[in-house]
């Protein structure tokens, strides 16, 4: 890995962690997770943005495949890595988010990230896994907020649990297989190739709490739309 790419996620962490600490300081009366979360939505609209103009063809968003990554590739690996490793630590400092899915999810995340920037290959594949992961993350972070915000079990809460649902179905369970596939496929290393199925493992148990998730909030709903029809 370059020393420029080494500094950069370098100073990304210090910019994360002291971008959470200004919001901590707006939001002083609100949680913890709270602040945490808003850091989380910048970074996933700023992820998605990079990984976008990343794309050097719209018509095969992930060509060339098994190619040298391009300089902003790198730089978007390199801002999502620092992310990364930034709320990993976060989390151990937030009993709500410390669990065993979510610590997985962010080990394979950074592992593969740092053989990403170290093999400075595959960089179309990459991207399209952080644009993947990410573009859900608003919509997920969004409900949790709403809830602290006192929107809990409102209809605009249950809006963006079903945005979030539909959202992740697509992306990970849809298109996210498909990468999956081209990924295992070509020639990239193995390290790279095991990321990308480890990541898609954790989607997949992912998907099933979210269908009960979004089954337990429908159910719900109408129940009391029905109790309110009846009073």
């Amino acid at each position: 890995m370059e020393e420029y790419f080494v500094k950069l996620v370098l100073w990304g962490v210090i910019s994360w962690t002291a971008a959470f600490l200004f919001i901590r300081k707006i939001f002083s009366n609100r949680s913890f997770e709270f602040c945490n979360r808003i850091v989380s939505t910048i970074h996933a609209t700023l992820a998605v943005t990079m990984a976008s103009i990343s794309v050097e063809d719209w018509s095969c968003p992930v060509c060339p495949l098994a190619s040298k990554s391009s300089t902003l590739q790198m730089q978007t690996m390199a801002v999502s890595l620092a992310y990364l490793i930034y709320d990993l630590v976060c989390c151990l400092f937030d009993d709500k988010r410390v669990n065993l899915d979510n610590t997985i999810h962010h080990l394979v995340s950074i592992v593969g990230l740092v053989a990403g920037l170290a093999y400075q290959k595959c960089g179309s594949e990459m991207v399209g896994a952080i644009w993947i992961t990410e573009i859900s993350s608003p919509f997920l972070h969004w409900r949790e907020l709403l809830k602290e915000l006192g929107y809990r079990d409102t209809g605009l809460n249950l809006t963006a649990d079903i945005l979030f649902a539909v959202i992740f179905t697509i992306a990970r369970m849809i298109v996210g297989p498909c990468l999956t596939f081209v990924t295992l496929s070509v020639d990239n290393p193995f390290l790279i190739k095991a990321m990308a199925f480890g990541l898609q493992i954790v989607s997949a148990f992912w998907f099933y709490k979210i269908a009960r998730m979004v089954s337990y909030k429908l159910t719900k709903w109408a129940s009391k739309k029905s109790c309110l029809k009846t009073d």
